[in-house]
């Protein structure tokens, strides 16, 4: 079974450079990608989300906010929020919710610890 990693940015740039990052960590984990909020709530309505990427600032809905209706969906799935806006408010706000903070800008670096952590939490034959 493969793992699929929902990517949302509102910015074509920064999912580009976060699917770059999941791909160099993750091969063999699939990507999709949503704009905002209302896109990655469609998307996992229709896949199997397994893990999420997810910028704080979007139009509309911003990222913590995005966070909390995923919860109700999938109230295990290990989410990232990530962000250049390091206020104590906004990494308070994701440990709120039961995700990690991510600085941007996104690297591979940063964000190896999160899927790594993300692997474990996942069926066996899910985390390679």
């Amino acid at each position: 079974m493969t793992t699929t990693v929902l990517i949302v940015d509102d910015s074509k740039l920064a999912r580009i450079v976060a699917a770059k990052a999941v791909t160099a960590l993750k091969p063999s984990w699939q990507r999709i990608e949503a704009s905002n909020a209302d896109e990655a709530l469609e998307m996992i309505a229709k896949h199997p989300v397994d893990v999420a990427l997810i910028d704080f600032n979007m139009p509309g809905k911003n990222g913590v906010e995005l966070a909390e209706e995923m919860r109700k969906v999938r109230p295990a799935m290990p989410i990232a929020l990530i962000t250049a806006n390091i206020q104590h408010e906004v990494v308070a706000a994701a440990k709120a919710i039961n995700a990690v903070f991510v600085a941007k800008p996104l690297t591979q670096e940063g964000l190896q610890d999160f899927l790594e952590a993300a692997a474990v939490s996942l069926p066996a034959e899910d985390n390679s």
